[in-house]
C-alpha cells in the first residue's frame, strides 16, 4: 500500500515538474510557429475540401460570395479574396471561373451569385470539420485565445503595411 502511494506521489511530482518545466520553456510565438499552426490546421480543412472537389482558395472565394449582404461583382470578389489571401488577381479570376464551371457561382449580369449548390456546400464543410475543429481548439483557455487574437491582429496589420510598402 505504501509503495503504491509513494509511486503515485512520485508520479504526480514528476508530472508537476514536467508541466512547470514545459510552461517555462514554451516557445515564444514567431513567424515560423504561426506558419506551422496555420498550415497544420489548413491541411485538415483541405482534406475535407478535397472530398467535396474544392480547393482552399475556391472555398475562400465561395465564402466571400455566399456571405455578402448584396450581390458582388467579379472585381468585388477579387478584391475581397485578395485582401484575405494576398493572392495574384489573375489566380483569383481563375478560381472564380472554376467556381462558375462547378456551378457553385453563376453570372447574373455584372454580378456573381452563389447557386443553391454553392450555398449548401459551405455548411456541409463546416459540419464535417466541426468535430476536428473542436478537438484542435478545445480546451484552450479563453484568455490565451484572446491574447493570441490580439497578437495575430497586430501581426496582420503590420504585415499588410509591409506588403503595401513593397508593392507601392
Amino acid at each position: 500500500m505504501t509503495s503504491t502511494a509513494a509511486t503515485a506521489t512520485a508520479t504526480a511530482a514528476a508530472a508537476s515538474a514536467t508541466t512547470a518545466s514545459t510552461a517555462s520553456t514554451a516557445p515564444l510565438a514567431d513567424a515560423r510557429a504561426v506558419g506551422l499552426a496555420h498550415y497544420a490546421a489548413r491541411s485538415v480543412l483541405e482534406r475535407v475540401l478535397a472530398r467535396h472537389g474544392m480547393t482552399f482558395q475556391q472555398q475562400i472565394a465561395l465564402r466571400a460570395a455566399v456571405t455578402a449582404d448584396t450581390p458582388r461583382t467579379r472585381d468585388d470578389l477579387v478584391t475581397q479574396v485578395r485582401a484575405s489571401l494576398k493572392a495574384d488577381p489573375a489566380d483569383i479570376h481563375a478560381t472564380l471561373d472554376e467556381l462558375v464551371g462547378k456551378q457553385l457561382l453563376v453570372a447574373d449580369g455584372p454580378h456573381l451569385r452563389p447557386t443553391d449548390a454553392g450555398r449548401e456546400l459551405l455548411p456541409a464543410v463546416v459540419a464535417e470539420t466541426a468535430p476536428m475543429t473542436a478537438r484542435i481548439w478545445g480546451g484552450i483557455p479563453v484568455e490565451d485565445l484572446a491574447a493570441a487574437g490580439r497578437v495575430l491582429a497586430l501581426v496582420t496589420e503590420r504585415a499588410d503595411a509591409e506588403l503595401a510598402a513593397l508593392t507601392a
